[in-house]
């Protein structure tokens, strides 16, 4: 990262109090190849992702690379731990625009929005209308929306918001595997699956 001033990027411009204004130049090396792909389960084409240098490092899927919330920072090691397979960030369509959800879950018989909002976020009466209108467009579309804040989620990770995930991914029917029977989530398992037999109820 360099100091330059504007008519040093752009020295065909014309020369006037504009090309006078600092700018950082960022000078790139050649774009290396990581040692190992990090994939997106769900084939998902994301543009930009912000993210820190470590999570780069370390990243062996997609959603291991987002770095826009410490909420969030403290859910994902837990689902991913349960093999819970949620998308972070996802966008979805409604009437408003495009919305990104925490973290999506995709179920045998429904959709789980399960967003991570700080504190100081449900203070501000005009983001919660604006949550309030963007949940209810959820609810439209088959969504089922969770909403954890601070406490819950730093104090009661796995003792309220994991347990409330995984009561509704049950009533779901499932995670949705793809066409495959879809696989429950048991707290009482170490690792957190099962895989439902042919014969087992849904």
């Amino acid at each position: 990262v360099r100091h330059a001033l504007r008519w040093q990027l752009f020295p065909d411009q014309p020369r006037d109090a504009k090309s006078q204004k600092p700018y950082y130049q960022l000078l790139l090396s050649p774009l290396q190849q990581l040692a190992n792909p990090i994939v997106s389960r769900r084939f998902r084409k994301i543009v930009f992702i912000p993210t820190t240098w470590e999570k780069l490092q370390t990243a062996s899927e997609i959603n291991d690379l987002f770095d826009e919330s410490p909420l969030e920072d403290l859910l994902w090691p837990e689902l991913k731990r349960l093999k819970i397979p949620a998308e972070r960030q996802e966008f979805v369509d409604l009437e408003s625009g495009l919305s990104f959800l925490d973290f999506a879950i995709y179920c045998a018989r429904g959709k789980i929005d399960v967003e991570t909002d700080g504190d100081s976020w449900h203070a501000n009466k005009e983001k919660a209308a604006q949550d309030n209108v963007r949940d209810n467009a959820l609810v439209a579309k088959g969504w089922s929306v969770f909403r954890f804040g601070t406490a819950q989620v730093a104090e009661q990770l796995t003792e309220y918001c994991i347990p409330k995930i995984v009561a509704k991914i049950k009533s779901l029917g499932g995670i949705e595997e793809g066409g495959v029977v879809p696989r429950h989530i048991e707290l009482s398992n170490e690792a957190g699956l099962h895989q439902k037999g042919l014969f087992d109820n849904l």
